[in-house]
């Protein structure tokens, strides 16, 4: 079995977020940047949960992006993906981003192709539904077990208030969230041998983005706590009332 795991670069949960060029783009100075965690915690480990189970599997990794982001993608090869491809190209749109991943699947014939929920800045949750469309392959979302008996998936995920289990022929697309697999940290065997491991930058198709950013906006910034005394409780409700308006 041949497995493709979408690999995005995302800021640290803890980074200060701000924008320049008059809030248009997002300021990536002093900024540590980690794997998207749904494509790391979930996506990639149960990739290499199915590979512990049958060693012939082969586990490809991808990532649009510069050459400044290898050091993500080794960190992916170190949990155990067996090689990586990096599209040389500043990530655009998720209309974008799925039509290089898409180049690549087509070239490569995936049974498997394994993408996060979402990126944990954007949120955009669309990458994997448009590669499954542009590929016409069937397309699960935020599946939280996966499990493969032959060439029959049987995935369960997510729905509003309860679960869903569906089954599907390979090959399929899944986006992967919490559940799916636990978090890995790469072992020290795992990082030597990542250094060694197929990396192939290969240049983008044509592709015209479909939107783009105005601005970015953050949120406005936290209150103060206003303490109020035990003995005045008609201020509380004043409170809650005229400035929380909770009622």
């Amino acid at each position: 079995m041949k497995i493709l795991v979408c690999i995005s670069k995302t800021p640290d949960t803890t980074a200060k977020i701000s924008f320049t060029d008059n809030d248009t783009k997002f300021n990536e100075s002093g900024v540590q940047f980690i794997i998207n965690p749904y494509d790391e915690w979930y996506a990639l480990v149960r990739a290499i949960e199915l590979k512990e189970k049958d060693p012939s599997t082969i586990i490809h990794l991808v990532h649009v992006g510069p050459a400044e982001n290898d050091a993500i993608i080794r960190k992916a090869l170190a949990l155990g993906g067996d090689e990586a491809f990096r599209i040389n190209s500043h990530p655009g749109d998720d209309y974008y981003v799925a039509g290089q991943i898409v180049n690549l699947a087509k070239e490569q014939h995936y049974d498997l192709i394994f993408t996060g929920k979402e990126t944990i800045d954007y949120n955009g949750s669309s990458v994997g539904g448009m590669i499954a469309e542009f590929l016409e392959l069937p397309y699960i979302s935020l599946a939280t077990k996966f499990e493969l008996n032959g060439n029959t998936a049987t995935i369960t995920r997510e729905i509003e208030g309860g679960e869903e289990v569906d089954e599907a022929a390979l090959p399929i697309v899944v986006s992967c969230q919490k559940g799916m697999a636990e978090q890995r940290i790469p072992n020290m065997r795992g990082i030597m041998s990542a250094r060694t491991k197929p990396l192939k930058a290969i240049e983008p198709v044509a592709i015209d983005p479909l939107t783009s950013i105005s601005s970015f906006e953050l949120p406005a910034p936290k209150q103060g706590v206003k303490m109020i005394p035990a003995d005045n409780p008609e201020e509380l409700v004043r409170l809650l009332h005229e400035e929380a308006k909770v009622f």
